[in-house]
């Protein structure tokens, strides 16, 4: 069938005017279907079907659509973003692929193959030095499809982190504080900072500044006062006065582009299962917790947690103010109800995230390919630097 499938379906662009209606039914009929049966998962996008990509300068999404009747049985979207890497050289082009749904009454015909073949050609031509893709680990058929039929090979290994509002909200410490960097503050610590992970985002000032993202805070205690931070002096002296141990994190207001939305059937106690994570489409054991069962029946938001980063001994504590800090804030934020976060597995940070009973992990891996028109320098080959697990993630791609 995959052979011959070219003939019977049509890879096209999306067209705003005709395709929006039919993606967002499509989306829906491409819910997850869990363990427990009755329950099914699935992303609202507002009427926006360009909203995971929509912040990235150069984006694009494709639909497949049968010849014979002009029906659509599948999309996938992608992008192209800018990295660097701590070893250096040039920045490198990823053309990131993302969103690939196919109906499932058309699956295993070859049709999420033909849209990632239409989507890499496009990064091609677009300049990208690699094409990237993330999923799940116990998503065994994407997979099977990145792996064996596309060659990808796995380039980092990372952890999502998930916890409902309602449960992360214990006191702050009396002995921390936290602060809000001004934009400026925020673009000069992570400029200074980042560039000593793996791979980081050469556009964090861009993302700093889109609207989406409510800020950049500083956490420390107060016996080591950060005298930088009221200077009227250069951006310079936060860097060169910070305390013995402090953790830099930004949030990430997803839930002003799309709404993640639970459909029961019946046993409205029983659906605490895998769930659906609309950050790049994977799955992760959400929510244990019959309590919120009813607060979660309606479609609800996230905050994202991205850019962290911490110095010091104490990381621990203060890793815990940051996730009581952005619980407390996603309580004025209508219809917010999860925190996540996501950290590679080798990030210094991971040993440091509070390990609650209601907070949820989901392993996940992402996957690279070198590609025609990439850059020929074996030192700045993503390549061949094997698999990087301290990394910068993307709150766009949430």
């Amino acid at each position: 069938m995959v052979d011959t499938i070219g003939d019977k379906v049509l890879v096209r662009e999306f067209d705003d005017g005709r395709d929006t209606e039919v993606v967002g039914k499509l989306e829906k009929n491409c819910e997850i279907i869990g363990s427990n049966k009755g329950t099914s998962i699935f992303t609202n996008m507002k009427g926006d079907p360009l909203c995971r990509i929509r912040f990235y300068p150069l984006h694009l999404m494709l639909v497949a659509e049968l010849h014979e009747n002009g029906e659509l049985v599948g999309v996938i979207r992608g992008c192209i973003k800018h990295v660097g890497t701590k070893f250096g050289g040039k920045h490198v082009k990823l053309g990131c692929i993302l969103g690939l749904r196919v109906s499932p009454g058309h699956r295993r015909m070859g049709i999420g193959l033909k849209l990632v073949r239409a989507m890499e050609e496009w990064l091609i031509n677009n300049g990208a030095h690699y094409t990237f893709l993330a999923t799940e680990k116990n998503n065994l058929a994407s997979r099977n499809l990145f792996n064996t039929k596309c060659n990808y090979r796995n380039l980092s290994s990372l952890v999502i982190f998930v916890q409902p509002i309602s449960l992360g909200m214990e006191c702050l410490s009396q002995d921390i504080k936290v602060e809000k960097l001004n934009i400026n503050q925020a673009i000069s610590l992570y400029d200074n900072k980042v560039r000593g992970k793996d791979i980081y985002l050469t556009d964090m000032a861009a993302i700093l500044k889109e609207k989406l993202s409510l800020g950049t805070w500083v956490s420390y205690f107060k016996q080591d006062e950060w005298v930088g931070l009221h200077s009227q002096e250069k951006n310079e002296d936060i860097i060169s006065t910070n305390p013995s141990s402090w953790v830099m994190f930004s949030i990430w207001n997803s839930c002003e582009a799309y709404k993640i939305h639970i459909k029961k059937s019946h046993h409205p106690l029983k659906f605490f299962h895998d769930t659906l994570s609309h950050a790049r489409d994977k799955i992760f054991p959400c929510l244990k917790i019959p309590t919120i069962c009813d607060s979660l029946e309606k479609p609800f938001g996230f905050l994202f947690l991205y850019g962290l980063y911490g110095e010091g001994e104490r990381l621990g504590e203060l890793m815990k103010s940051a996730w009581s800090f952005a619980s407390r804030l996603a309580e004025n934020l209508r219809d917010c109800k999860v925190i996540i976060t996501e950290l590679g597995v080798s990030d210094p940070l991971m040993e440091h995230v509070p390990h609650e009973p209601s907070k949820s992990c989901i392993d996940d891996l992402w996957y690279l390919k070198k590609v025609n028109g990439s850059i020929n320098d074996d030192e700045d080959d993503l390549g061949m630097m094997g698999e990087l697990g301290n990394v910068v993630v993307d709150p766009r791609d949430f």
